[in-house]
């Protein structure tokens, strides 16, 4: 006779850690793309991902949920009406995975995980708009948020994760995203591009990101949260979750390694966003391969990742697309090579769950023969056709419609002031001049100021009040 359901607070206290790591991504993320980003549109940039933190988590809550993770309805979406938002599971019984012949699942409770899954749906979604910096107006990137996430994550992750076509009936594997995030978010992405076209005077302007310690602080906040998301993706404390966590830093460094050396053989300097740069893609091709992969595997995996995508972000000068932050180049072509990696060097030597659970089979290069590295490329390309597809269409109908990309003015002048009316950087002085204000932030008067003979000067030249920048 089955146990009484039982939680287990192992599990539990690890989901609801690695949740809050992942959450924290998404402000890493704001940081990084801000940091990359003109100074004149840094809160646009910032302001799509913290918006994207209130609106999906709200519709993640109400149905999204129910769509990626209900009963399996015909291999597209799950029943809609499972985990409604209006309903409530509070319950002993409420547990992740509980069967009646294992009433506990694996001891977390549905609510602990639902939190989980929420936070990547969020990042998935903000993940996109690096692409559209400088020039989307911040309306039409919420209706499009709202849009794509219904219409895309929501299905796409039942299609991996849910029982859908990509991971039940394909038999694809993705541990933590590849696919479902990553590839998914950089095809919306080039879609978004084409519909919006480029920025102002790109790419005959420089356009270089304006705070790099920024970059710098974004991409570290990303590597930390990334452990969450990688070996939080294994949902239960095991060796399978160290493995994940293991090869989530080993390909990381290794991608650093991989992009600064291409910096060093094309311009002769490695640079700090390179690094920056070079990190997040690691963190972006290990992710579906983190618990399915030997640690020498990841390795070489991080290499690839830093090198190819350090060449990949030039394809937007040879093919004329304007992405603006490189999402195509690192996410896009990131998540691609760290699924295809699974046709390679997958093996249930380090996972059964493969086999057993999955119903995948080895990678080539541990005896699996092409079956594996067919089916990966057969699920990234459904997942890339019908997101480009899908974002492609909405990005074309709120421009024909309210507008998706702001006047040129609002451009030339900057995105904040014209969509949120703030900068991020208030260079004016406080009182007066450049230098009366300089004097008033340190607390003292100009006037009261006096020369070597001990009197104060009778008047002062005139400051020019124009500050640069």
């Amino acid at each position: 006779m089955p146990e009484a359901p039982t939680i287990d607070g192992g599990n539990t206290v690890w989901l609801l850690v690695s949740t809050a790591l992942v959450l924290l991504m998404t402000p890493g993320l704001a940081l990084f793309y801000g940091g990359l980003n003109r100074s004149k549109g840094v809160l646009n940039m910032m302001m799509m991902s913290f918006s994207a933190i209130g609106l999906i988590s709200i519709l993640w809550w109400f149905y999204g949920f129910s769509v990626a993770f209900g009963s399996d309805v015909n291999g597209l979406w799950g029943d809609p009406g499972a985990y409604l938002g209006t309903k409530t599971f509070l319950a002993e019984t409420d547990l992740w995975g509980a069967t009646a012949e294992n009433p506990s699942g694996i001891g977390v409770p549905l609510y602990v995980f639902m939190a989980f899954q929420m936070v990547f749906a969020v990042i998935t979604v903000a993940l996109i708009s690096g692409a559209i910096s400088d020039r989307a107006k911040f309306a039409g990137w919420l209706i499009f948020a709202f849009g794509w996430a219904t219409l895309v994550y929501f299905p796409v992750a039942h299609w991996v994760w849910g029982g859908g076509i990509v991971g039940a009936k394909i038999h694809a594997l993705d541990f933590a995203g590849g696919t479902a995030v990553h590839i998914n978010a950089g095809a919306a992405a080039l879609a978004l591009v084409l519909v919006l076209g480029k920025r102002l005077g790109w790419p005959r302007e420089g356009m270089k990101p304006h705070n790099i310690p920024l970059v710098a602080l974004g991409a570290g906040l990303l590597w930390f949260g990334w452990f969450g998301f990688n070996a939080g993706s294994e949902l239960t404390v095991d060796s399978v979750a160290g493995l994940a966590f293991i090869n989530t830093q080993l390909a990381t460094a290794a991608a650093v390694l991989g992009w600064i050396a291409v910096e060093w053989v094309k311009d002769k300097k490695p640079t700090m966003v390179g690094a920056s740069s070079g990190a997040v893609a690691g963190l972006v091709a290990i992710t579906p391969a983190c618990g399915f992969i030997a640690p020498w595997a990841a390795v070489l995996l991080g290499v690839v990742a830093g090198v190819v995508c350090a060449l990949a972000i030039s394809l937007k000068y040879k093919l004329g697309y304007d992405d603006s932050l490189d999402v195509v180049g690192v996410h896009f072509v990131g998540g691609w090579i760290g699924s295809l990696w699974l046709g390679l060097f997958a093996t249930n030597s380090v996972n059964a769950a493969i086999t057993d659970v999955v119903g995948a089979s080895d990678g080539l290069f541990y005896g699996g023969g092409v079956t594996q590295l067919g089916r990966q490329a057969l699920g990234g390309l459904i997942v890339t056709v019908w997101s480009f597809a899908v974002a492609y269409g909405l990005a074309l109908a709120i421009e024909k419609t309210i507008g998706f990309r702001v006047k040129a003015e609002a451009e030339i002048e900057g995105v904040d002031i014209a969509e949120h009316a703030e900068s991020a950087y208030d260079l004016s002085p406080s009182t007066g001049g450049a230098a009366a204000g300089a004097f008033a932030m340190a607390g003292l008067t100009p006037g009261a100021a006096k020369s070597a003979s001990g009197e104060a000067p009778a008047s002062a030249a005139a400051v020019d009040e124009k500050v640069a920048g």
